[in-house]
């Protein structure tokens, strides 16, 4: 019995002395949040280069949809002019295959 109160003070000391702190946490954790505010820093600079990226790729898609929109209208005025071309064209051959008269003398 007389261990008892003995084995007690022992355990609470062993107890006891195994608690950190305040000043050995702050100490350990200061490199851990000196980290992470670092790459929180990072974070935000890639977020602001990813949306500016995505604010260019959203421009220049609106671009190209603009250019397609263009080519294709483009397009329409070629194929009406080519087929005035071929009519005329047409209309040459038919003008040059009629005999001709010949003037008299």
């Amino acid at each position: 019995m007389k261990f008892a109160p003995l084995a007690m003070l022992m355990i609470g000391a062993v107890g006891l002395s195994g608690c950190a702190t305040k000043k050995f946490v702050r100490e350990q954790i200061a490199p851990v949040s000196q980290r992470v505010d670092a790459l929180e820093t990072r974070l935000q600079e890639t977020d602001g280069t990813a949306k500016q990226a995505l604010s260019q790729a959203q421009a220049a898609a609106g671009q190209a949809q603009q250019n397609g929109q263009r080519l294709d209208q483009l397009n329409g005025r070629v194929d009406t002019l080519d087929q005035q071309q071929q009519a005329l064209s047409q209309q040459v051959q038919q003008q040059n295959a009629k005999p001709r008269k010949r003037p008299r003398n």
